[in-house]
C-alpha cells in the first residue's frame, strides 16, 4: 500500500483519489479551500440556488465508469440525472432566427435547421457532424482514453477533420474551424458551429477543423443535468471518496512538491508542515505552485495556462414562474460573442413555483466583459427579463480565481487534435518520477468529462506502471 498525496479537491483530483483508494492505496487530498469540487460550485441566496461552474454534463459515461469501478452503487443511485430535451435553443438576433433543436435525433435536428435556416441547412449540418465523427473516431482513444503517447505533438498535431475537397479552402494548410464553418455551412448557420465552439473558450479563427468534435459530442451523447444542480455530482464523487477511505485536509495550501532522491517524496504546506508520500498527484492549475515545481513541457500550449480565458457569470433571481416549454439551455449568438442562458426546470433551484433561477455566462472577452452586455444578450432569450429581475450576483474571472485558485480564473477547454499539437496538454506522468498530473490542466484537458477521465489515466499509470495504455 503506497501513500498518495493529491493536491486539490477538484473533480479530476477526486476521481483520481477514489480510483487509487479502491486499488488499496492510502490517499490524502490537500485542498486550499474549505470545500470540494473545484469549479463545480454552488451559490445560494433567499431560496435561490445556482451552479457557479458547468451547468451540464457531456459524456456521462466517464462518471458512470468511475462509480462502477469504485463501489457497488452506480452513479444513478447516487444522483438523479436527466437528459436535456430539447437539447439546445439557438438565438441569432441579428438574423431574426430562433431555432430549438431536439435531443438524440439527427433527423429532428436536420428538420429544425431546415425550418430555421432554410432548406438544405440540416443536410449541411449533418454533413459537418458526420465528418466530425470521423475525426472523433480517429482520435478518441489517444485523445481521451489513453495516456498521452510519446511524440503526441507530432502524431496528434495533424488535423483529423476531413474538410471537403474543392471547398475553396487553401490547400497549402489545413483550414481553421471558422473557414470550415464558412465554406461547408455558410451564412448564419456557420455562426451556430463557431458559437458552440467559442463557448468552450476556443477561438474558431485559430482552432482546427477538429474542434467540430465538440458539437458532435453534444449532439451524439447528449447534455445531462443533475437534479439539484451539478454540485450534486461533486457531492456524490466526494462521498464516494469518503466511502473508499480517502482522507481530506481542507484549508491546506500546498507550497511545494518535495523531491528527494530524484523522485516526488511529499508536500510542503503553507504552514511549514511537511507530509511524506510515495507519489504525488497535482490536480490544480500548476501556476498556483512556484515556477519549476511542476515540470511543464516547453512546447505545451497553453504554456502554463497563459492566454486561457476565464468566464463571467450572472446569477439572476427572477419573479414569475418559469414558462411552460422553456428550453433548459439557450445559446445567444451575436457579433462574435456567444452567451449561454441556463434555465433548469428544477424546484431545488428556486424558493417556489412563482420564481425562477437563471444563469447567464460567457467567455470573458470583447462584447462579454461587462454584466450589462451579458444582460442585454440574455434578454434575447428570456422575455421580460429586466422587469422580472429581483436581484443579480456577478462572478468575474477574479471571483473564480479567489474561489478556486485558478490563475486569472482561467477555465481550460478540452484537448483537441490538430493545430500542430498546440491544443494538447502535458501528459499525466511527468519528468519527475512519482509526480503525476490530473484535472483540467493535464491530458485530456478541461470540462467535467475530460477532467474526470484523468482519474482513470493517472490511477492506471500509478497502479499498473508506465506500460498502462488505458481502457481496452
Amino acid at each position: 500500500m503506497a501513500r498518495i498525496a493529491v493536491i486539490g479537491a477538484g473533480m479530476g483530483a477526486m476521481a483520481t483519489a477514489a480510483r487509487l483508494a479502491v486499488a488499496g492505496h492510502q490517499v490524502t487530498v490537500y485542498e486550499r479551500g474549505a470545500t470540494y469540487g473545484g469549479a463545480v460550485g454552488r451559490y445560494e441566496r433567499e431560496g435561490f440556488a445556482f451552479d457557479t461552474g458547468p451547468g451540464l454534463l457531456h459524456l456521462p459515461a466517464v462518471y458512470r465508469d468511475l462509480f462502477v469501478k469504485t463501489g457497488k452503487r452506480p452513479l444513478e443511485t447516487c444522483v438523479e440525472m436527466a437528459q436535456a430535451d430539447p437539447a439546445v435553443r439557438h438565438v441569432l438576433p441579428g438574423h431574426g432566427i430562433d431555432v430549438t433543436l431536439p435531443g438524440a435525433s439527427h433527423g429532428g435536428v436536420a428538420a429544425a435547421l431546415d425550418a430555421g435556416f432554410g432548406q438544405g441547412s440540416g443536410e449541411r449540418w449533418n454533413g459537418v457532424l458526420g465528418r466530425a465523427r470521423d475525426a472523433w473516431d480517429a482520435t478518441r482513444r489517444p485523445l481521451l482514453e489513453e495516456p498521452l503517447p510519446g511524440g503526441a505533438r507530432r502524431t496528434l498535431g495533424g488535423d483529423p477533420y476531413p474538410a471537403l475537397r474543392r471547398s475553396g479552402l487553401l490547400r497549402r494548410r489545413t483550414p481553421t474551424l471558422a473557414e470550415v464553418a464558412g465554406r461547408e455551412l455558410g451564412g448564419p448557420l456557420a455562426e451556430v458551429l463557431t458559437g458552440v465552439v467559442r463557448g468552450y473558450g476556443i477561438d474558431p479563427a485559430t482552432a482546427p477543423g477538429s474542434a467540430a468534435v465538440l458539437p458532435y459530442m453534444e449532439q451524439t451523447f447528449g447534455s445531462w443535468y443533475v437534479r439539484g444542480g451539478m454540485r450534486a455530482l461533486a457531492t456524490a464523487v466526494y462521498e464516494r471518496c469518503l466511502e473508499r477511505k480517502v482522507a481530506f485536509v481542507f484549508g491546506a495550501e500546498v507550497r511545494e512538491v518535495l523531491v528527494r532522491g530524484g523522485r516526488a517524496a511529499g508536500l510542503l504546506l503553507a504552514d511549514g508542515t511537511e507530509t511524506a508520500a510515495d507519489s504525488v498527484v497535482c490536480g490544480i492549475d500548476p501556476r498556483q505552485l512556484p515556477a519549476g515545481s511542476i515540470p511543464w513541457p516547453a512546447d505545451a500550449v497553453p504554456a502554463r495556462g497563459e492566454g486561457v480565458p476565464g468566464r463571467i457569470t450572472l446569477l439572476l433571481a427572477l419573479r414569475g414562474a418559469r414558462p411552460a416549454g422553456t428550453v433548459h439551455r439557450t445559446l445567444v449568438h451575436s457579433a462574435g460573442a456567444q452567451v449561454t442562458v441556463m434555465r433548469p426546470d428544477d424546484p431545488a433551484t428556486r424558493p417556489d413555483a412563482e420564481h425562477e433561477a437563471v444563469t447567464v455566462s460567457a467567455v470573458h472577452g470583447p462584447g462579454t466583459s461587462e454584466p450589462g452586455e451579458l444582460l442585454n444578450l440574455a434578454e434575447k432569450a428570456v422575455q421580460g427579463l429586466r422587469e422580472r429581475l429581483l436581484w443579480q450576483e456577478v462572478r468575474t474571472p477574479a471571483d473564480v480565481e479567489a474561489a478556486t485558485g485558478a490563475v486569472g480564473g482561467a477555465v481550460p477547454p478540452p484537448a483537441l487534435a490538430g493545430a500542430g499539437g498546440r491544443l494538447l496538454y502535458p501528459a499525466n506522468s511527468t519528468a519527475v518520477p512519482g509526480l503525476y498530473l490530473a484535472g483540467g490542466w493535464a491530458h485530456p484537458g478541461g470540462g467535467l468529462a475530460h477532467a474526470g477521465m484523468t482519474g482513470a489515466l493517472v490511477a492506471g499509470l500509478i497502479v499498473e506502471g508506465a506500460g498502462f495504455r488505458g481502457s481496452q
